[in-house]
Formats: C-alpha cells, sequence, structure tokens
C-alpha cells in the first residue's frame, strides 16, 4: 500500500490511498462463497444455490461492505503509520485514474490540534470561600419543621392567612367561557406557599369559611398553560375550610424522628451543620471549578477541529430536542433548533476539554485509585447506609468513568489554583445555595 500526505488548512489532512483490486475482487468472491453456504433461496436446497444467483443477489451489498471494511483498515494503518491523531470520522471517496491493477482512494479528515498552554502564573482567579452560619442552620431546621407541620382546623370567623391550609371551590371564566383547568372542587393548597399564582393567593388571603368571592386574574404572558397565557380570567372562589399549621417544637421529639440516635437538639444541629458543609464544599468546588477552567482556557492556544464541533454540536441539539420532548412537545425531534444558539457552548467544551487533556498529560494529573475511592465514600457518606451506596458506583463502569473524571477535574482545578494569581472572596451563603 502506498500513502501520501497533504496538510489543506490548518487541521484538514488528505491521505491518498492505493489498494490492488484483486485484494479486494479475492475478499469479495470469499464472502460470497460463505455466504452461498447459509444464504437460503426458493427452489434451492440450503447450502447448492449457485454462485452466479448468490452474486447477483447479495453481489452489490458484499462488495460495499468489503470496500468500506478494507478501505477503513489502510486509512486506519496509514494514519497510524504517519502518527497522526485522527479527530473525527474521514470523508473517503474513489479516485478517477488509478493505474492498472489498483484502486486510489483520497481521505479527508483532521487531526487533533497541537496545544500550548501559557503561562498559569500569569493567570488572576477569584476562589469563593463560604461558612455554615447558625442562621443557616435555623432556617434549615424551620424546613424540617415544616415538612413535619400538621393542620388544626381554625374557628369559623378566622380569616385564612399565610401558612394556612385552605380547602375551596372555584371557577374560572375567560369572555364568559369556561376553560379547561380552570374549574376545581375540594382543592387544597397552603397559602403563602407559592403554589397558585400571587393574585389567586392575594384574593383567598383574609377570606373566611363559608365565604365566597369573584375577582379578576390575568395570566402571564409565559403561563405554561398556552391557551390562557396572558388572558384574563373572571374566577368564582368558596372557602370551605381553613387550617392553621402547627409546627413541631425543636426539641429531643424532633430529633429524633429526624433519625438522630443521640436524640438531642445540639446532636441535631451539629447534623445539619455537617451535611449543609457538605453541600457548601460541591457548590464551592463547582464555582471555583468554573474560574479555574475559564482562566486554564484563557491562556491556551489551540485551533479546533470542526468534526468535533459539529459532533457536539449535534450532542446538544440532540439532548434540547430530549429535554423539549420530556416537557410534552409534540414532534420535537423535529424541531428546527438553530446551531448557532449552541455554538459558543460546543466550541468551549471542545476546547476545554482538549485543554484540560494537555494539562492532566504533560503534568500527570490522572485520577489515582485512592482519589475515586475517597470520592466515592464521601458521596457516599450522606446516605443511610454508605456500603450500599459504594457498591453501587463500584458495580458499572459508566458510574466508575463519571467519577473518574470529576476527579481529574477537581486535580486540574487544584494545579491551576496552586500556579495562578488566586484572590479569596466570601460568599454568603444564600447567595452560593441560590436563596438570595
Amino acid at each position: 500500500m502506498t500513502v501520501t500526505v497533504e496538510t489543506l488548512e490548518k487541521l484538514e489532512r488528505k491521505i491518498t490511498l492505493t489498494l490492488p483490486a484483486d485484494v479486494i475482487r479475492n475478499e469479495v468472491e470469499n464472502r460470497l462463497k460463505r455466504l452461498a453456504r447459509q444464504v437460503k433461496m426458493d427452489g434451492f436446497r440450503p447450502g447448492k444455490v449457485p454462485m452466479n444467483v448468490v452474486a447477483q443477489r447479495y453481489g452489490y451489498s458484499v462488495h460495499y461492505e468489503v470496500m468500506n471494511d478494507k478501505v477503513g483498515e489502510a486509512f486506519a494503518q496509514a494514519a497510524n503509520e504517519a502518527k497522526l491523531r485522527v479527530a473525527g470520522q474521514p470523508q473517503i471517496t474513489e479516485k478517477e485514474g488509478a493505474p492498472e491493477g489498483q484502486l486510489a482512494f483520497d481521505a479527508v479528515f483532521e487531526v487533533y490540534p497541537e496545544v500550548k498552554i501559557g503561562d498559569l502564573t500569569a493567570a488572576e482567579v477569584e476562589r469563593f470561600t463560604a461558612e455554615v452560619s447558625d442562621a443557616a442552620i435555623d432556617r434549615t431546621l424551620d424546613i424540617l419543621r415544616k415538612q413535619r407541620r400538621t393542620f388544626g382546623q381554625r374557628a369559623k370567623d378566622e380569616a385564612a392567612q399565610d401558612g394556612d391550609r385552605v380547602t375551596i371551590d372555584f371557577a374560572g371564566k375567560i369572555d364568559g367561557e369556561a376553560f379547561e383547568g380552570g374549574k376545581a372542587e375540594g382543592f387544597q393548597f397552603i397559602v403563602g406557599d407559592g403554589q397558585m399564582l400571587k393574585e389567586f393567593e392575594d384574593a383567598v388571603r383574609g377570606m373566611k369559611t363559608g365565604e365566597s368571592k369573584t375577582f379578576p386574574l390575568a395570566f402571564p404572558e409565559d403561563y405554561h398553560g398556552k391557551d390562557v397565557a396572558g388572558k384574563t380570567a373572571d374566577f368564582l372562589v368558596t372557602l370551605h375550610k381553613v387550617e392553621a399549621a402547627h409546627l413541631p417544637e425543636v426539641n429531643e421529639e424532633l430529633a429524633k424522628s429526624l433519625g438522630i440516635a443521640e436524640g438531642t437538639v445540639e446532636a441535631l444541629r451539629a447534623d445539619i451543620k455537617k451535611n449543609l458543609e457538605r453541600e457548601v464544599k460541591f457548590r464551592l468546588q463547582a464555582r471555583n471549578k468554573q474560574a479555574a477552567m475559564d482562566a486554564l482556557s484563557a491562556q491556551a492556544e489551540l485551533d479546533l477541529p470542526k468534526s468535533v464541533v459539529q459532533a457536539e454540536l449535534d450532542r446538544l441539539i440532540e439532548g434540547a430536542r430530549a429535554d423539549l420532548k420530556q416537557r410534552g412537545m409534540k414532534d420535537a425531534e423535529k424541531a428546527p433548533i438553530p446551531e448557532d444558539l449552541f455554538r459558543p457552548q460546543a466550541e468551549r467544551r471542545v476546547r476545554l476539554g482538549l485543554v484540560v487533556a494537555e494539562l492532566v498529560r504533560a503534568n500527570e494529573l490522572q485520577a489515582r485509585p485512592e482519589q475515586i475511592q475517597a470520592h466515592i465514600e464521601e458521596l457516599a457518606s450522606s446516605y443511610e447506609k454508605p456500603a450500599d451506596v459504594v457498591r453501587w458506583y463500584q458495580s458499572d463502569n459508566r458510574r466508575m468513568a463519571e467519577v473518574e473524571a470529576v476527579v481529574i477535574e477537581n486535580n486540574v482545578t487544584e494545579f491551576v489554583l496552586s500556579k495562578a494569581k488566586v484572590t479569596d472572596k466570601d460568599i454568603g451563603f444564600d447567595e452560593l445555595m441560590g436563596q438570595a
């Protein structure tokens, strides 16, 4: 086999392959002979179909398969001999004018780029820190108490207020016509919890048992019900029951109900703090990882393989269609999604993936077995039976690969932060947890 390599532009290459025609012909004949021994055709006993009949029926498809296999093998061998790191799939076309007895092909493809990482000591990174305060523990305790609240019926002359559970009938009309989902009987919701639109809650708040009220409600333009979005409805509401919430006291009984073996309030608060600190740690890692990766990417020089970017674009668009389908959109797989919508994200992912891979290779930042094990144990520590969770991770290669990828990213983050000019910045607990 004769091989030549030509540089077209930047990462694009072309290999010209020549193969002896008899190699293809002999392989086609061999495959047809094997097929003849197995094929079943009307009018012939199994294994007795004449070769010319088999060739007439299956010759084209077998020839196509052999060409793909042999040219693919030849390309892989040529790329390996030339020490080329092929990115994506090659586009292979047959050439005309090949020497007699030979077949010639052009394979056009991209190679992975050379990645140059600049001086990381020149990079500037803002690293976030955060602490779990007593106020954060108190708010978490309040959430836990709300999850265990009970309700008792208010007196008939007491008005509904925030935190109360109300039982109502309601019926809504738009331009005098009822609409789907606009009517219910014996419907319950908690005032102030945000389950209903604000205008609806405002109307019910202050009503007493047995009262009825009519009020207008303007549906937002982006309301999930497309038939009523942006329209105004008139609602009639009748209030049947008002129940006040009763939160459990913060005491030993609550601690025990939450699985605290010691059964003390102090142990309960310590357990909450431990869980919050674990969550804070993971969220800080995510934020700081993002900052480190941005700094690393900014210090790198490389060309992006178009084929790899396109493959990433296809994955992102396919994911968007799957999300639309899950949300109930009809014909989501045919939804027109512009590539430009995801191109910056695809290019960033490809760029960062190549840069990280180079940094890991050059600085031996691969995940060590003990790091992987430690990360799994940390993930499992918040569960009731950590050993079962550890076994769950270890029983699946895909899950183990995901953990390994996270550990590698953590190694890269630590390496970048150890080199860069780092400025520490305290971030509030609420802001970090998305509650600000």
